[in-house]
């Protein structure tokens, strides 16, 4: 295995950089008082989903086993709200929490984009659609058709519009500044504006529109806004327009500006058009451990491998992309699986990468999950499945395809960001089955990597 000093700091900064800007935000707690509203006026993270309603229970980890009955005993409002969760005392503290380890992901896989880029060129060299350029609207265009067909959202619509257009107007800014000073060359080579996907910020910026006006009404709304704006984002990488990075910061910018554009109304407006019924929901933490999310990581091989009957090759570090979700029917443990595409280097006897392996894998499993605290999390989980290599052409021969059994197992951190997405750190072990039918040595992998996640 070659792994080089340089791909060993890499790999410290893909933990350390967000792991350094998330624990250095202040956390505090509110203060918040009793009262009593009408079971059929509290709106429904009221109700089972979000807090924590009896007033003499000192335990507020399990947020599930509750009623309308027991939610009598808060008030509707959005300040007597009891939800046990410690977050930032300040408004711009919120704002940076649920913006900065997007961003932070972003600047740090610059180190990444080759890799990512190579993995997409194996497995989708001549994917080319444009469905992104109409993706990154469509959560504006459901909160602008709910609004007129009557559904109630948090904002009334001068102070919706308000807010939206400042939200724009701030995106469009941070992203052309960035675009005009950078100079990032994109991975097609047309120009010279890639970094950040102003498509991908303008996604995330319209998902965190819809879920502070209408995310109140279903959890649905966040996971469907925020699962549009990441394949948004995914379908910029694969159309060759942007690297892994470009997306990553376009997806921080656009949360950043929206938040910020709402912190403006909020300071100028004060309850001026703003609905009594709902909280400012992305301000919660949600209590849901299910998820959905990308998984994006750095493959660490720990042993050679056989590719055919007679040559055993050196491997070094590749990339792996792919789906991870998990449902969590009880507390602690959940059913989920994960798919993933994999590169791996292959090292000839010159010392130099010829070509790389690749690898297709479905896995299913046992998922366990580890409250910390109301942000953070520890998992595992157990899995076993099926891995598909491909054809591979290396040293003038072509290899045939081939599959068998994995198994897999792993350990992961993850932080809630708000009530609809968080962020995932991720070592996990894969063992590999031989590439030749005629060859019993499996190869041993880890990969270690973030996920974007949306809460389910």
């Amino acid at each position: 295995m070659e792994i080089t000093n340089q791909t060993t700091e890499m790999l410290g900064r893909i933990i350390s950089v967000p792991l350094a800007l998330i624990l250095a935000l202040p956390a505090g707690s509110q203060s918040l008082s009793d009262g009593s509203a009408p079971s059929n006026l509290l709106p429904w993270w009221q109700t089972g989903r979000h807090a924590t309603f009896s007033s003499d229970s000192s335990d507020l980890s399990d947020l599930s086993d509750l009623s309308p009955t027991a939610a009598q005993s808060y008030s509707q409002s959005p300040q007597n709200i009891r939800t046990g969760i410690e977050f930032p005392k300040t408004r711009l503290g919120r704002v940076a929490v649920v913006s900065a380890p997007l961003i932070a992901e972003g600047l740090v896989a610059k180190k990444l984009d080759g890799r990512f880029r190579g993995l997409r060129n194996d497995y989708i060299p001549d994917f080319k659609k444009s469905a992104d350029d109409y993706l990154q609207y469509s959560p504006l265009a459901v909160m602008v058709g709910l609004k007129a067909l009557g559904v109630e959202s948090r904002s009334s619509w001068e102070r919706m519009a308000v807010s939206d257009a400042i939200s724009a107007v701030l995106t469009a800014g941070i992203v052309g500044t960035l675009k005009n000073t950078t100079n990032v060359t994109r991975p097609d080579g047309s120009d010279d504006r890639s970094f950040p996907s102003g498509h991908t910020a303008t996604a995330f910026m319209t998902a965190t529109m819809l879920t502070k006006e209408y995310g109140s009404v279903s959890p649905w709304i966040g996971v469907g806004a925020y699962s549009v704006a990441a394949a948004t984002g995914l379908m910029r990488v694969a159309n060759n327009k942007h690297w892994l990075s470009d997306v990553l910061t376009g997806a921080g910018v656009g949360i950043l500006a929206t938040e910020v554009g709402y912190w403006i109304i909020d300071l100028i407006f004060k309850d001026k058009g703003l609905s009594a019924t709902y909280a400012d929901y992305p301000d919660d933490v949600s209590p849901s451990t299910s998820f959905l999310g990308l998984y994006l990581g750095v493959n660490l091989p720990l042993s050679d491998y056989d590719i055919d009957e007679t040559n055993e090759f050196r491997t070094s570090t590749g990339s792996t992309a792919g789906l991870e979700g998990a449902w969590f029917p009880w507390r602690h443990f959940g059913i989920g699986g994960r798919f993933t595409a994999t590169n791996t280097l292959i090292f000839t006897d010159d010392d130099e990468a010829k070509n790389s392996f690749d690898a297709v894998s479905f896995s299913g499993g046992g998922y366990f999950s580890l409250p910390l605290s109301s942000f953070w999390s520890a998992g595992a989980k157990l899995l076993g499945g099926y891995v598909r290599y491909p054809k591979l052409s290396l040293a003038g021969k072509t290899v045939p395809s081939a599959g068998g059994f994995t198994f897999g197992t792993g350990m992961s951190l993850s932080f809630k960001v708000n009530s609809s997405y968080g962020m995932r750190l991720f070592l996990d072990y894969n063992l590999l089955p031989p590439h030749s039918k005629s060859s019993n040595e499996y190869m041993n992998m880890l990969t270690l990597g973030t996920s974007f996640v949306v809460l389910l």
